[in-house]
Formats: structure tokens, sequence, C-alpha cells
């Protein structure tokens, strides 16, 4: 029997004109390792965590939801300029961090507090950065949510779309002292962007990259993305990339599925693709066990957006009732024996406090000094900054009482 052997072709010959039609092709499975219960459906995919580490990972959840509703609120009253929520995708950002080696360097997208929060990064640089005040390691410069660490192996974040995937195919490979490249999560409308084509192609030749991470969050028209309803994991066998698509839903999966692509990554020298299917939520959900029967909200993209604009309040209330990373797992532990409803007022109530502490030990805080706006540009200032930062003392020598000089330091 005749084969095509057109170099890269592995397929049949087809003597019928039939041009393949999107909308009839059979979608990706979605891998899963819970149901919505927090019931695991097959024991050899369940990863057998630690007491210890399950807590760990449902704490930082809950932590982040807690953080999250404080820091909106403040934007609400003028406190900070601007916020964006998590809501809704706690479970990836945990999961993957999990299955990270603390020394994995992450390239991740403006909706990614939850992978340094799991590393440990401490509540007062968040709510620094986000008021920008001296205590902020980027003093000030950035706006709310561009959060990063050298310590933690967590490049800066940036707002532009998919800008980690050029950054991650340009780091040195490669990054000491971990044998993982980097870990790239380029977001949901990273998928839409053209640089995925590029460096697509190329991730899959070089050695630096390992593992892309893409959520596809649900609180956007789909439309607008893939008409198809064929986002990121159908892309990567095009491009050479293993690829899977998991419920973000399901922490477990993703820890899984992040798991096992960092251990072959390493040992295979390939990169891999993992799509995380998400959705959006606006408040964080109440105690357990009542967590979809109190909130029909809308989550917004961010602080400056009206999310009822694209989307239906029947569609939020469908997910509200039916699922939510942090409620899964609660039931999870549950099931185990490993929390009760004592146990969860004690850590919600604890929670809060420690993060209000850190709100209003930022919100104490004063400004970095004017001048620090030039500094750290160029290796030596050059004449024209130096006339500027010349140029900006005199005005506010000679206009400074118009400006909120005392809110910043001397």
């Amino acid at each position: 029997e005749e084969r095509p052997q057109f170099p890269g072709a592995s397929a049949e010959f087809a003597e019928r004109l039939e041009f393949i039609q999107p909308n009839v092709l059979a979608g990706i499975p979605v891998y899963r390792v819970m149901d919505r219960q927090g019931q695991v459906l097959r024991p050899d995919e369940d990863p057998q965590l630690p007491k210890e580490q399950v807590l760990k990972l449902y704490k930082t959840m809950t932590l982040l939801n807690t953080m999250d509703r404080i820091l909106y609120e403040s934007q609400r009253q003028g406190r900070i300029s601007f916020y964006m929520t998590n809501y809704g995708e706690e479970g990836t950002h945990v999961g993957s961090a999990a299955a990270l080696d603390a020394s994995d360097l992450v390239f991740g997208q403006y909706r990614e507090a939850g992978v340094l929060l799991y590393r440990g990064y401490p509540l007062e640089l968040f709510m620094a950065q986000c008021y920008g005040n001296a205590s902020d390691p980027g003093k000030g410069r950035q706006m709310p949510v561009h959060y990063g660490c050298p310590e933690r192996h967590f490049v800066t974040i940036s707002s532009p779309l998919a800008t980690q995937i050029p950054q991650g195919g340009s780091c040195p490979s490669p990054c000491p002292p971990s044998p993982l490249r980097v870990h790239l999560s380029p977001g949901a409308r990273g998928a839409s962007e053209g640089i995925l084509g590029g460096f697509g192609g190329f991730g899959r030749q070089v050695e630096r990259y390992s593992c892309w991470r893409w959520r596809w969050v649900r609180g956007v028209w789909r439309g607008r993305f893939s008409p198809s309803g064929f986002p990121a994991a159908a892309r990567g066998p095009g491009y050479g990339l293993l690829s899977i698509r998991v419920d973000g839903n399901d922490v477990f999966a993703v820890y899984n599925a992040t798991r096992e692509a960092r251990r072959r990554a390493v040992a295979e020298n390939q990169p891999f693709l993992i799509e995380a299917m998400t959705y959006r939520f606006y408040l964080p959900f109440p105690p357990f066990p009542r967590i979809f029967l109190l909130f029909s909200s809308i989550g917004h993209h961010s602080t400056s957006d009206d999310s009822s604009a694209y989307r239906s309040v029947d569609e939020v209330n469908y997910w509200d009732k039916q699922d939510h990373p942090i409620s899964r797992l609660r039931h999870y532990l549950g099931r185990r024996g490993w929390w009760d409803e004592g146990q969860e007022k004690a850590w919600r109530k604890s929670s809060r406090k420690m993060v209000l502490e850190a709100f209003e030990q930022a919100e104490r805080e004063p400004k970095p000094p004017p001048h620090l706006l030039f500094s750290d540009v160029y290796r030596e200032m050059p004449p024209r900054l130096r006339r500027q930062r010349e140029e900006l003392e005199r005005h506010l020598e000679t206009y400074g009482e118009h400006y909120p000089l005392q809110q910043f330091q001397k």
C-alpha cells in the first residue's frame, strides 16, 4: 500500500476531496484527578502528597484569596491605583508551584501571585509592591501586581501579553542552580499573540525551553481567541511540543502534569505545553460547605474592567454553583479527615489578621524619594538623566508646597 513519503508527514493518502472542519473535530480531553466533590477517580493518579503538603496547598490558595479581597477593596477605596485578582485560578498557581523545584526559574504573567506566595514571598512585600512604598523592592516604579523576586527565582511580571515567551527563550541555558531551564506562564490571552508561532517552532530547536503553562480562563468570550474551541493545547503538536489539557480547578491534575513535564523536560531535554482550563471568579468563596450557594458574582479582568459586558449572570451562576479549585481541595481534605469546620474558621480568622497587619504596615510606610525615579536605568547615569534629576529637584524646591512631599522619604 502506498503511503506519503513527504518529509515530516505521518499520514495516509485520501482520494476524496474533503476539507477539515474545525467545528466537527473532537476536542482535546481534559485531564483530571478529582471530581467536583473531591473524590479521587483513579487511585493510581492520586499524587499521594503528605498531609502537611496538601494543607500547605490549601492554606496558600485561601490566603491568596483573602489577600485578593482586601487589595481589591482597597483599590475601590482609592488606596492603591490598580489591582488584578486571582479568583478561580488558585489551583493553577499552587499546583504548578508545588511540582517545580524551588530553584526553577518562573516567567509568570500578571495573574501569578500564588506561585510567589507558595514559595514563601512575604505578605508585607506583596503589599509594599501594590502600594509602591519605600519597602517595595522595585522602589515604587512598577504598577501594582508586577511582583518579582530573584531569591525565589521569579522573574518580574510584565503586563504586555506573551512577553514570557521571548524572555524565556533568551534565558541563558541552563539557569543555575536548577537543571530546568524555564517555566513559562503566558496566560490565556497569550495564545492570541503572534509571538506564539515564532517561538513555538524555535523552542523545539533549543535547550532553553522546558514547560509552557497556559491557562484558558473562561471569563472572556472564547471566540475572541479561538472560535473553534481549540486554544493552546491543540497548537502544541504542530510545533513539536508534547501537550496536555488539564482541569485547572483540580490542583492535583495541575500538579501531576507539571511534575511529569518537568521530569521529562530535564531527562529528555524537550519542551512541554500544559493548558489549564479555569474560570475567573469575582468575590472569594464563603466558608465551606456553603461555597456555591451565597455568591453569584462576576469576575472582572481587573479593577479597570466590567465583565458583565461580555458574559451573562447565568453563566457565572453555573460555575459558582458547580466548581471552584478551593472547594474541590476542601472536599478532598474533608474526605481524608484532615480538615474540619473548626479549623476552617480559625484559619480564616488568622489569615485575615495576617493580611490586614501587612496591609496596615504598607499603608503607613512612606513612598520612596522622588530622585530614585532616575536611578538603576543605566550602569552610569548619562548626562541627560542627571539634568532631568536636577531639574526635578529645583522644581520641587520651588513648588514643593503643591505636592504631597510629606508622603515621600527625604
